[in-house]
């Protein structure tokens, strides 16, 4: 059976802008939420909640597929051909804290992305893209940045509070990237980090997180030209399963690897 990937990614998209409203309904209060902590360093909130419960709804009712979120159980459905992947609100000490968020899906058939997208509803900037036909932000298409020099390479990373052993080695690898380069920037969103590579702001972003966090910011980076390996160069078949990600243009990819690949941790492959 084949699917109209295009079509799919407008309802996902009607559907991010209906969460999207949702949320900012929450963020204007910030300072109000009730809070809720899940582990060191990692809170949830009823935005997050009610986000995630507004997209399943949705998706779960005009489609035949499983669902996997961040707040809550697996949904599981008897059509395994694909499966959703959701973050209701990815940057959540962001939104949390009164700065930007994002919420972003992504549709997998098998071990691929078919199609994803990545919106943050503070600046209504929605990247979305359909496998092989390229990254776009609010209909322009995508490139990343063609910067070749070292010194003007602006990468973006995340560091782990406050259990280090949960990311071991995370200051070391910025120790080791650093001295060079432009800049380093923490987006505080794994999904929006992506996108900004895919956009050029950034010209490449690493970090150890969660596949449903990046699995679209991933297709946007490849649509857009650029490159996503873990810091071993290795492909999907581990980066999906560790979330040890470099996602870069050429030139600061080639650069990340060089100085990340041999900084002493433990290599999840090994």
């Amino acid at each position: 059976m084949t699917h109209d990937y295009n079509a799919i990614l407008a309802d996902m998209v009607a559907t991010t802008r209906e969460a999207g409203a949702l949320t900012l309904e929450h963020f204007k209060r910030f300072r109000d939420l009730e809070i809720g902590v899940k582990g060191p360093g990692d809170f949830v909130s009823d935005a997050d909640r009610e986000s995630e419960t507004l997209i399943r709804d949705r998706l779960l009712s005009r489609y035949p597929w499983g669902l996997t979120g961040e707040e809550f159980a697996p949904a599981e459905r008897d059509d395994e051909t694909h499966r959703w992947l959701v973050d209701p609100i990815d940057g959540t000490t962001n939104f949390l804290n009164g700065q930007h968020y994002t919420i972003t899906i992504a549709l997998r058939r098998g071990n691929e992305t078919v199609c994803g997208l990545v919106y943050d509803p503070v600046a209504d900037e929605m990247f979305t893209a359909v496998k092989g036909q390229g990254a776009f932000l609010n209909g322009e298409r995508l490139h990343v940045s063609r910067s070749t020099d070292v010194a003007m390479m602006c990468v973006g990373t995340g560091l782990p509070t406050p259990n280090l052993s949960l990311h071991p080695g995370a200051y070391a690898r910025l120790d080791a990237i650093r001295a060079p380069i432009g800049a380093v920037r923490i987006v505080g969103s794994a999904a929006n980090s992506c996108a900004w590579v895919a956009c050029g702001r950034l010209t490449g972003y690493f970090e150890e997180t969660g596949f449903v966090d990046t699995a679209a910011g991933i297709l946007l980076v490849e649509e857009a030209g650029g490159v996503v390996t873990d810091w071993w160069g290795r492909g999907p078949e581990t980066f999906e399963k560790t979330g040890v990600l470099v996602v870069a243009n050429k030139s600061t990819h080639a650069y990340l690897l060089d100085h990340l690949r041999d900084v002493p941790q433990k290599n999840p492959a090994a």
